[in-house]
């Protein structure tokens, strides 16, 4: 007879360590799961390594890792997982823990072994997550720090006119020119970063290749075509309109039951609000300078619509085409015809 043997492993990260708890599976028993904790840096890592070993853990397709997003913090066990072709999902946190139902009580040695238990149990449904691509670390850090920096600009400049409203010209003058080696500062160093994004992707063939095709999808513009390709890693895992728009909070969601709940269709609080904003943006530069979205506008104005109602349609349609041009590696052709 053939024994066969699974593990399933389930990480809970945090900044300075990590807590791994094993689950083996013989011949569709449970082992008794054991739990260690390491340290979340290149030595913790090869520590990890050498226990897995030790446990006879497989470096294969026999092997299920699980760990939650966390931003930063996960990126060396994804990178060791992408080195050592161990099978990692990176799950949404939020979709994890509402899958274990009503838990009371938690700590980082039970998150690790619900995570573990998590694997086991939707092992077949789990999709792995494609390796670590650098570039794509290198991009997402850049427009995260690009986004902070015009954040603080705005900041600045926000409260500047605020203060403008009540202090004499003298102070105000005096206020201005002492923020201005900053605003001026601020000013190089976005310059510096968006030319350093934009040498990255001239660098990679198969990102510039998707980042052409994104640009020539009306409304959306250099900064939101590289978001939305670190947003998809790519669209290394082909996915869908829909589920992209979902991502954005672009979809709208019934909200009824029975007689007595019938909200109104809205979308989602639960959203990449960031993408999101870019797309509005996307949106209102659509409705200006497009004929096509400029008539829908119109159009949909007349018959009642409210105007956040029709604009997150228009933002809908272009992630739609977005997504089409990608997987279809065919750039957008505008088909649009003024009807007489």
């Amino acid at each position: 007879m053939q024994i066969t043997t699974k593990f399933y492993l389930g990480i809970d990260v945090s900044k300075h360590w990590f807590d791994l708890s094993l689950l083996t599976v013989i011949n569709h028993q449970k082992q008794i799961m054991v739990t260690e904790r390491f340290d979340n840096s290149e030595k913790g890592i090869k520590e990890m390594e050498q226990w897995l070993k030790k446990q006879n853990v497989s470096f294969n397709d026999n092997t299920l890792l699980v760990i939650e997003n966390t931003g930063i913090y996960h990126r060396l066990i994804w990178e060791f997982c992408s080195t050592h072709k161990l099978p990692i999902h990176i799950g949404n946190a939020a979709h994890i823990k509402w899958s274990f139902g009503i838990a009371r009580g938690k700590n980082d040695v039970i998150d690790s072994q619900r995570l573990c238990n998590y694997a086991h149990k939707h092992a077949d449904e789990l999709k792995a997550t494609p390796e670590l691509n650098p570039v794509f670390i290198e991009l997402r850090d850049m427009m995260t720090s690009r986004s902070k920096l015009v954040s603080q600009s705005g900041s600045i400049r926000s409260h500047l006119k605020e203060l403008k409203l009540s202090n004499n010209k003298a102070t105000q003058k005096l206020i201005e020119q002492v923020h201005k080696p900053v605003l001026d500062g601020l000013k190089k160093s976005i310059a510096l970063i968006e030319k350093q994004i934009l040498n990255i992707i001239h660098k990679d063939d198969t990102i510039k290749t998707n980042y052409d095709l994104l640009i020539t999808v009306p409304g959306i513009g250099h900064l939101t075509a590289i978001y939305i390709l670190c947003c998809t890693n790519n669209f290394v895992d082909k996915i869908s309109g829909k589920q992209l728009a979902c991502y954005a909070g672009v979809v709208p969601f019934q909200d009824k039951s029975g007689s007595s709940i019938k909200g109104r269709n809205k979308v989602h609080k639960m959203a990449n609000k960031e993408l999101k904003k870019m797309l509005h943006l996307c949106a209102l530069s659509a409705v200006k300078c497009y004929p096509e979205f400029k008539q829908y506008y119109e159009r949909k104005k007349k018959e009642g619509k409210h105007v956040m109602s029709i604009l997150n349609a228009i933002r809908n349609k272009i992630v739609l085409r977005a997504v089409a041009v990608v997987n279809n590696q065919k750039p957008y052709v505008e088909n649009y015809k003024k009807a007489f």
